[in-house]
């Protein structure tokens, strides 16, 4: 494989992306990309990643950094916490600074946070071309901050990679070509049905998992003899109602089925279980 012409110069050298990262979903699956890039394109491709520090403590983070061997980040951004627009406000700042400085032949791209946002922005407005993975998603409610997240960023972007035949039918109908040429570019994108880069993780990580993990030892789990369950959308976490039947549902679960129930609690669940449990004063 010959070097990519530089966007910048139009000589052979080797392509610069600018990786965002911010919040745990994002981690995973870089892993599994920076990996590719690290062992099979080293000298092809730089990759500086950002880690915006939209999710910043230890257990949402940096375990992952850790675990997943992802490369260390080249930028942290210390931006967490605020509402959506102040969060992402600062984060587009910062993420401009940064592309201005390392002046990037692409712009990287994971899913539908605020950090994905603000990156696809950046780089739409400076020109610099997006690739996005976990094109095509729709939930079609638009009532969750992800889903307008997910439809700026695919819009914003040169090359959409969709995990999903669903995905990239969904991209067809608003429009984007399905069979368009090079060369592409915002007003003439590519859209591929590329798989999914979380399942090339679970195959990578199952055998190193299942050599290597005490966590069933640990809390004294017989393997595929438990119930793993995830709770953390706001529309979820947010509304107490909702978040009471989550619960009730649970333990009618695992009263019929005898199995227990592993939690691995987001800071938002806990935080709001915390408030409901605190006593009345």
């Amino acid at each position: 494989t010959e070097p990519v012409p530089s966007m910048r110069t139009g000589s052979a050298r080797t392509l610069r992306i600018v990786t965002v990262v911010g919040a745990r979903p994002q981690f995973i699956k870089a892993a599994a990309v920076s990996r590719v890039i690290r062992d099979h394109y080293g000298g092809l491709i730089e990759e500086l990643l950002v880690h915006t520090g939209q999710h910043f403590d230890d257990n949402m983070s940096r375990v992952f950094f850790d675990d997943l061997d992802i490369p260390r980040p080249a930028y942290n951004l210390e931006i967490s916490g605020g509402r959506h627009g102040a969060m992402t406000g600062r984060m587009l700042e910062a993420i401009e600074t940064v592309v201005l400085d390392e002046r990037p032949d692409w712009v990287l791209i994971y899913g539908d946070t605020n950090s994905t946002l603000a990156g696809a922005l950046v780089a739409a407005k400076l020109h610099v071309p997006v690739a996005h993975v976990e094109a095509g998603l729709r939930s079609f409610n638009m009532r969750m901050p992800e889903e307008i997240n997910r439809i700026v960023c695919d819009h914003c972007s040169t090359l959409l990679f969709s995990p999903t035949s669903t995905g990239f039918q969904n991209l067809v109908r608003e429009g984007f070509l399905p069979n368009a040429q090079p060369p592409y570019h915002i007003n003439n994108p590519k859209i591929y049905h590329c798989g999914d880069v979380m399942y090339d993780n679970c195959l990578y990580f199952a055998d190193m998992a299942e050599t290597n993990s005490q966590i069933l030892q640990q809390y004294g789990l017989s393997p595929e003899k438990f119930i793993l369950t995830t709770i953390h959308r706001d529309s979820n976490t947010d509304q107490p109602q909702r978040l009471e039947a989550i619960f009730s549902s649970l333990i009618r679960l695992t009263q019929n089925t005898q199995l227990p129930i592993v939690l691995p609690i987001h800071p938002r669940t806990s935080k709001v279980l915390k408030s409901k449990l605190q006593p009345e004063t």
